[in-house]
């Protein structure tokens, strides 16, 4: 399945695996030789945990390399100003708080909450994917429904 991605998100996760490959492994690496001078490897601790954290290494640089493989990646230049997609930077109102909040719809890889970046596959990202300036639309919550109205598309 193809994960949609900014070129910023992109290039970071590029950067992530190339550190993964060329420093991480070679830590690892050097972690279960110096296990393996501890002895006999039915009764080592540091040997495991270091087998251990080889296999979570590994499993994360194919899980990057996979996000990578199949990434469908937006560029700037493609991103509308006009209509909410992946790479919109969006400033909504909250009708009933009567709340400004400026956020920006990503792919789910790229996803980070705290940083007001929201998944488009989101109940925010999803319900506000192809509005437009002046659109209102409902977004199911825990908290029961919750009107937005989109103020402002940019990128």
């Amino acid at each position: 399945m193809a994960n949609t991605i900014s070129k910023a998100g992109y290039a970071k996760l590029e950067q992530d695996l190339e550190h993964l490959v060329t420093v991480r492994r070679s830590e690892v690496a050097e972690k279960l030789k110096e296990a393996r001078s501890f002895g006999d490897l039915s009764e080592n601790a540091e040997y495991d945990e270091a087998k251990n954290e080889q296999g979570i290494l590994e499993a994360r640089i194919a899980e990057l390399e996979n996000i990578l493989a199949n990434a469908v990646v937006v560029d700037d230049d493609d991103i509308s100003i006009t209509e909410i997609g992946v790479g919109s930077i969006i400033k909504l109102r909250d009708l009933e708080l009567d709340e400004v909040e400026t956020l920006q719809i990503v792919g789910s890889t790229e996803s980070d909450p705290d940083n007001n970046k929201i998944s488009d596959e989101s109940p925010i990202g999803k319900a506000a994917i192809n509005k437009k300036v002046g659109d209102i639309f409902e977004v199911e919550a825990p908290v029961g429904t919750i009107k937005f109205e989109v103020l402002e598309i940019s990128k």
